[in-house]
């Protein structure tokens, strides 16, 4: 019983914060998952968890959807998360996270110090969905990566994070599809993703209250910084 609260509050919490900036619910929940449900199911327990977590976010957000970069994003990444997916088990995951935090800096340390002008154009939305999707199958989740790409965007916060979520929700979709495939699922699994789905699902609810009242720029400030954050630990622990 303790065991299945605690996945509920930490799911709530995930939801809460990747509500709010749009991504990080992964990188709170993977360990916990991990400690919990080992390896093998950990990986299609995020994915399940980010499922509802995403769908929830593009939901409250629906309206706002910025459809044009999405759909060349996911022109990409569902290709690559196909194949991500398949061979999630083959890549050192300490090298790979700490990849994407040096990725992520980059894309920071570029937009807001303007060394280079990034243009996001179709090429560089369909390369990015390209490695985020990999990535995403390998790892679980890149949703610090992806949420670097679309800052890039300069979309409203609502916009930002409800694009952003719909591209994950895809992406997860498959994942979930191909780990089904390879993985037996059993009914404990689907008992603690029901749960933290229905967290998911209130913290996500919670975050947009507070979204909507955040100026733009202060918005994608916060954003950055916390991606600097988020990229400074991948690069360190792995």
């Amino acid at each position: 019983m303790f065991e299945y609260l605690l996945l509920f509050f930490a799911a709530y919490a995930a939801a809460a914060i990747s509500g709010a900036a749009g991504f990080g619910g992964a990188l709170l929940l993977l360990p916990m998952l991990v400690t919990t449900v080992g390896v093998t199911q950990a990986v299609p327990l995020l994915t399940v968890a980010q499922l509802i977590g995403n769908l929830s976010r593009a939901g409250f957000g629906f309206s706002e959807i910025a459809w044009r970069p999405v759909a060349l994003f996911l022109a990409g990444a569902v290709p690559f998360s196909v194949l991500g997916a398949l061979s999630f088990v083959q890549f050192s995951s300490v090298l790979v996270t700490r990849a994407i935090g040096v990725a992520i800096m980059v894309f920071v340390f570029l937009k807001y110090f303007d060394l280079l002008k990034i243009k996001s154009g179709r090429v560089w939305l369909i390369s990015g969905g390209c490695v985020v999707g990999y990535l995403s199958g390998v790892l679980g989740s890149a949703g610090p990566l992806g949420a670097a790409i679309f800052l890039t965007l300069g979309l409203p916060p609502v916009a930002y994070i409800a694009s952003e979520a719909t591209t994950a929700l895809v992406m997860h979709g498959v994942k979930g599809l191909i780990y089904q495939h390879y993985i037996v699922l059993d009914q404990r699994f689907w008992g603690m993703a029901g749960l933290m789905g229905l967290a998911m699902i209130t913290g996500t609810w919670t975050a947009k209250q507070f979204v909507e009242r955040i100026p733009h720029e202060t918005f994608h400030r916060w954003v950055a910084l916390i991606l600097v954050t988020l990229a400074t630990y991948m690069l360190i622990h792995g």
